[in-house]
């Protein structure tokens, strides 16, 4: 049966917010060690530059552990796909022509939109939204 409510978010996450209330603390969290993972050399070069800033800060926040290296690559790979996305927008614009030779919505936008909603997804996972 699927949980209902916002999901418990961990000790240390609430503690970055500040909304961490005395006597709330879950005492049955594990402990883990709080380290940088290794980047994946698949990411392409922008994913890796973003990997880089990103991966600093949370580890200075106490929020990434080695076992958050795929979560975190998912949301370099968007982070890139994002960027490449724009790049080409700027260059071809929003709309082009279809070879029929109507504007058309440019395929770049869809792409860039996607990247959005699933980086979006992944700063939630790891508490870098507002």
């Amino acid at each position: 049966m699927p949980v209902r409510g916002a999901r418990p978010l961990p000790t240390k996450l609430k503690a970055v917010r500040n909304t961490l209330r005395k006597g709330r603390a879950n005492m049955h969290e594990p402990e883990v060690t709080v380290e940088i993972p290794r980047c994946p050399a698949h990411l392409g070069a922008e994913a890796k530059r973003e990997w880089r800033r990103v991966s600093v800060d949370l580890v200075g926040y106490g929020l990434l552990t080695k076992i958050d290296r795929a979560a975190l690559a998912l949301y370099c790979e968007a982070w890139g796909r994002w960027v490449e996305a724009e790049k080409a927008l700027r260059t071809y614009g929003v709309m082009i022509k279809a070879p029929s030779g109507f504007p058309m919505q440019s395929p770049y936008l869809a792409i860039a939109n996607k990247a959005m909603e699933q980086m979006r997804a992944m700063l939630c996972e790891f508490g870098m939204s507002p």
